[in-house]
């Protein structure tokens, strides 16, 4: 019984490790998308996020002064995107592409130019980490059976920035639902003319909006490179920026919902990694490519077959032309 609840601990423990990065550019997809402004650069954002953070925890030995210079790159881009699709009006789709490729290649450039690693940064140290947050009592709680063990091993014991990841689903659940920018963001996704009749900018609202998934994308990018690892390796975001936006269609642009979404795309990545050694009777090395791929296979059976039809904002990927 120990032993089986010891496995079950450790399996949801990962989950909730790599599910903090779908939730946070989850969250930030349902800010841009519900204000009508397709956001596909959330992958790229997050990995260039990932890759100034390293850069600045590495430089200032501070991961603090890293998760601020991730912040200010994805506000960088999530502005670019801004002005190529919102001042602009030009394709969003295009404009978050480009966005993805450029972080791609110049991620590595960088990387390779100021630091001569192959497109990685330095180790970082454990000072220019985040640290491992211990919460109160976990000494006292631990003989307690079960309770001790679930509050001291799958509710203890993570980074700052875990904690922060599920705090922004509540908060951003009563931004939307009971604050007047989040009001005034669901009208202007779904009817911004409706928006402009009432004196409200639409582009700032939607400017305001991908700030606010800026802000996000930034911090899941710093969980990557200076509380998740210890560094910048290329390509590290791993197309968790489209799981992210998978998550978002999954739960039809809602915060809660993206919340269990993103948690049970994080419990299959976390079955992968803990059944990579499972033979299927194929060879270790086929097994192993298998059981890689069954995160991604299911994402896809699960949005093709169990989703239901869902309804993006009216306004969503349509430029709004302020009426004369």
């Amino acid at each position: 019984m120990q032993e089986f609840l010891t496995t079950v601990i450790l399996l949801l423990s990962s989950t909730l490790r790599l599910s903090v990065p779908l939730v946070l550019c989850g969250l930030a997809g349902l800010f841009s998308e519900r204000s009508g402004v397709w956001d596909i650069g959330l992958e790229g954002k997050m990995l260039f996020a990932a890759f100034a953070a390293a850069a600045a925890a590495y430089q200032f030995d501070s991961a603090w002064v890293g998760l601020v210079f991730a912040i200010l790159v994805a506000v960088l881009l999530s502005l670019i995107h801004g002005f190529a699709s919102v001042t602009h009006q030009g394709n969003q789709i295009i404009s978050g592409v480009a966005i993805n490729f450029i972080s791609s290649g110049l991620t590595v450039l960088l990387a390779v130019g100021w630091f001569a690693l192959g497109g990685r940064t330095p180790q970082l140290q454990p000072e220019a980490r985040f640290p491992t947050v211990i919460l109160p009592f976990v000494e006292e709680m631990r003989p307690v059976p079960v309770l001790g063990a679930i509050y001291a091993d799958l509710i203890s014991g993570y980074n700052i920035l875990v904690y922060v990841a599920f705090a922004a689903v509540p908060v951003t659940w009563w931004v939307f639902h009971h604050t007047r920018f989040g009001l005034r963001l669901r009208a202007v996704g779904e009817n911004p003319a409706a928006v402009d009749t009432a004196g409200i900018s639409v582009d700032w609202l939607r400017y305001r909006a991908l700030l606010c998934g800026a802000l996000l994308c930034g911090i899941a990018g710093a969980y990557l490179s200076v509380a998740q690892s210890a560094g910048f390796v290329r390509e590290m975001s791993a197309g968790k920026g489209y799981m992210a936006l998978a998550a978002l269609i999954f739960a039809k642009w809602r915060p809660v919902p993206v919340l269990f979404a993103c948690l049970l795309f994080g419990f299959l990545e976390a079955l992968s990694i803990r059944f990579q050694a499972f033979d299927f009777g194929l060879g270790p090395a086929l097994s192993t490519q298998i059981v890689q791929s069954l995160p991604y296979v299911l994402t896809v059976v699960l949005l093709a077959g169990f989703m239901g039809r869902a309804i993006p904002p009216k306004a969503g990927g349509i430029p709004y032309t302020k009426e004369r």
